[in-house]
């Protein structure tokens, strides 16, 4: 089961932000996230990092965080 975030056009802090509602909310494994900001990477690794999960950039603008 997974979930999927769409924040394309969002500048951050928002990519970071949805994604740690996400990871606090969800029941599922991986969380599928599509960001196009720039630094939304470096913040969403951060994110994901502190509430223990990983995060893997999967191709250019998508990303799944992982239990």
């Amino acid at each position: 089961m997974s979930e999927r975030i769409d924040t394309r056009g969002m500048r951050c802090p928002w990519p970071a932000i949805r994604l740690a509602r996400a990871l606090r909310s969800t029941d599922a494994d991986m969380v599928e996230i599509l960001a196009d900001d720039p630094a939304a990477e470096r913040e969403m690794t951060a994110v994901a990092s502190a509430a223990g999960w990983s995060l893997e950039r999967i191709a250019e603008n998508h990303f799944h965080a992982l239990r």
